[in-house]
């Protein structure tokens, strides 16, 4: 599975419905709304590369109020217990304590 996390831009008079929109799009696995210089990220999870262009490009981007879209395509996947151990050295993990 191919995942990628897309930032998206928006018009202001769109964020309201937007993130729903997002939501509902194929290959979008989660949607949030964010401060800072993006209005929304995206989970998108597709089973092949060729298809991130087809969510992207073909729907997320022409909805109507995205403005502009940033992708980053994720190399590797950590769950919650990895970065816990990751980061507590010397402590025990949680299902440990």
């Amino acid at each position: 599975m191919i995942t990628a996390i897309v930032l998206i831009g928006a018009d202001r008079d769109v964020l309201p419905e937007l993130g729903g929109t997002l939501a509902d799009v194929a290959g979008v696995a989660e949607a949030y709304s964010v401060t800072g210089d993006w209005d929304f990220a995206c989970i998108v999870r597709v089973p092949r590369h060729e298809q991130l262009a087809e969510v992207i490009s073909g729907t997320i981007a022409k909805l109507t109020g995205v403005s502009r879209t940033q992708t980053m395509v994720a190399f590797e996947a950590f769950s919650r217990h990895d970065l816990d151990a990751m980061f507590d050295v010397g402590n025990p993990a949680p299902d440990e304590r």
